[in-house]
């Protein structure tokens, strides 16, 4: 850019110092946990396999603790019971809604699209919220949620009461609902790594599983009871109550909210870049296309429930209210009992082996409650249902989660969670086309078969490389410091390396990981560019918003970002370390 009109900002791009191999483990002594201490070849068969049954055992115990371990902290725990309310409230409004839309009309699709509306939100809102759970202070807009949902629900209320509750009415304040919930899921999501170790993290998701399917259970039982003796919107004043107490305890919530020295960002950037990253990640793909077709096939057993309670009740006089409480209360039992198998489920099985297994699990229950002659095999196959969804929701959040660094964690997970909500909402509306084309247990069947073979199809075609990037935090690479002050505009970084042509191969696919690595941290574009009169020569370009965006884009190195580096200095062969320089676009 030898016509730039900014004379250029040069500083040597000098790699940092390698880290110094690791001294070797000390020997654990006697009584470390998981050494035997006598001698296998002095033992009997029957003492080795005695001591191979009791060390199978401590693992199994040790499993069954860490299911509960994070609770031992009083804030995760304090959280903890603020989400289960939370959901608690989601599946009492969702059950009144479906449940009261069933007195509005007879039509499948609209009582299927209660589900619809209830998930669309997350789907269109999850992006924007997530953006701002991850520039504002968590604690101060996880309150504000709390608040929005409360308001909605004493909206519900007084339409009850005053008899001006309609079918579409209903739809639109399921949609003011489910707004609320796009704009709550992110912040507790991104908040939970920063509770727990990372070692704790499949367990913390697990009981967050456990939360949201023990108020399965909770929340349709007393909707249930609610209904039946005092009508539906006393469930709906019920929630506002619930979501304001919830609210007010995390008021008294001392959390340190940090400030970024470089200010916040800006929306529509936040945004962008949230959505680059999940562009240029490759394991975030492999998430997102399971996700889609795991719930895309789910949601079918959900979005026709009322149809099915009513069709298994038998001679009950409440038109199937206690067979559909009965059936949702199965189904959150169920994934209660799914997530204690959860740690020896990882250890037996594969990440993509436990979302096929729970992919053919969920089709066998939906053929069977399609197929239920009555509520005694119905309900098993609830139950089934729960253990399905825990597996596979488990398996794909952990990995969402793996795949994320903190500082754009919120955007990361609202974009998995529109994944859920977009396949749930779609399905929804889907098989309760069909199901009106054709009827629910036809509906139920297809959507049983069709959840198997995309399954299949997308691990197929989708692969997840299952490697475990360090995303940890990296201070290893220093921002730049000018004495020029920053002008406005684009701001251009220039690397110089010098390459072996007979290496000049490899280098060249080890840059296209540099070019999802800077377009992960925010880069607006990146080139690789080669001389033509001097073949050895490579110029890395990469182009950002502004001065401010470079700058964030040295907070956003993780421990995988230095090591890439390292990795690519070693293809260097110049005297001197490959020289950066930066420059400002012209505006104009």
């Amino acid at each position: 850019m030898a016509d730039d009109p900014h004379p250029p900002l040069a500083t040597p791009f000098s790699p940092e110092p390698q880290c110094s191999a690791s001294p070797a483990a000390p020997d654990p002594g006697p009584g470390a946990s998981g050494i035997l201490l006598e001698d296998p070849s002095g033992m009997t068969a029957a003492d080795r396999a005695g001591a191979a049954q009791a060390a199978q055992e401590e693992q199994a115990k040790k499993s069954a603790d860490a299911v509960w371990a994070p609770l031992s902290g009083p804030t995760f725990r304090m959280l903890w019971l603020i989400w289960m309310a939370a959901n608690t409230c989601m599946w009492m409004n969702d059950v009144a809604a479906a449940w009261l839309m069933t007195s509005l009309t007879t039509s499948p699709v609209l009582v299927a699209l209660v589900q619809s509306a209830s998930t669309l939100p997350v789907f269109l809102l999850g992006l924007p919220s997530g953006a701002l759970a991850d520039i504002l202070d968590r604690r101060r807009y996880f309150i504000v949620t709390q608040f929005w949902v409360a308001a909605v629900a004493l909206l519900l209320c007084l339409a009850v009461l005053s008899g001006q509750m309609t079918a579409h009415l209903l739809l639109v304040l399921t949609f003011a609902n489910g707004i609320g919930l796009a704009m709550r899921w992110p912040v507790f999501s991104a908040l939970i790594p920063e509770l727990v170790p990372k070692h704790h993290l499949p367990s913390a998701m697990a009981l967050n599983g456990v939360a949201m399917n023990a108020s399965r259970i909770i929340g349709p039982l007393l909707a249930g009871a609610i209904i039946a003796s005092l009508g539906s919107a006393w469930v709906f004043v019920l929630n506002a109550a619930l979501s304001i107490v919830s609210a007010f305890v995390l008021i008294r919530w001392k959390h340190a909210h940090k400030e970024n020295p470089l200010g916040r960002e800006r929306l529509p950037s936040a945004m962008r870049v949230g959505l680059q990253f999940i562009k240029e990640s490759p394991r975030m793909h492999a998430v997102l296309a399971r996700t889609i077709s795991y719930f895309l096939q789910a949601t079918a057993v959900m979005a026709l429930l009322p149809l099915t309670a009513q069709r298994l009740h038998g001679p009950d006089a409440d038109g199937g209210a206690n067979t559909f409480t009965l059936l949702l209360a199965c189904m959150g039992a169920g994934a209660i009992v799914g997530a204690f198998f959860l740690p020896r489920l990882r250890q037996a099985f594969s990440k993509e082996r436990l979302v096929l297994l729970g992919s053919v699990v969920q089709a066998l229950s939906t053929l069977l409650v399609a197929f239920s002659p009555n509520v005694y095999v119905g309900a098993p196959a609830m139950f089934l249902s729960g253990v399905a969804l825990i597996i596979t929701a488990n398996t794909l959040g952990v990995a969402a989660q793996m795949a994320l660094p903190n500082w754009v964690r919120a955007r990361g997970m609202s974009i998995y969670q529109m994944s859920i909500m977009g396949g749930t909402a779609a399905g929804a509306a889907l098989w309760g086309q069909v199901a009106t084309m054709s009827d629910v247990r036809t509906s139920l069947t297809v959507a049983a078969v069709f959840g198997v073979s995309s399954m299949l199809l997308v691990q197929r075609l989708i692969k997840d490389r299952q490697i475990e990037e360090d995303l940890s935090p990296s201070k290893a690479i220093k921002r730049p410091e000018f004495d020029v002050p920053p002008e406005a505009g684009r701001v251009v970084v220039i690397i110089e390396y010098l390459i072996d042509p007979d290496r000049a191969k490899d280098f060249r696919a080890l840059m296209q990981e540099s070019r999802r690595s800077r377009m992960r941290q925010g880069a607006l574009s990146w080139h690789l560019l080669h001389s033509m009169s001097r073949p050895e020569r490579y110029l890395e370009q990469i182009v950002d918003e502004s001065w401010t965006e470079h700058l964030r884009r040295f907070d956003r190195v993780t421990a995988d970002d230095v090591a890439l580096r390292d990795r690519k200095l070693a293809y260097h062969r110049g005297k001197e370390p490959p020289l950066v320089q930066r420059y400002f676009a012209d505006s104009e």
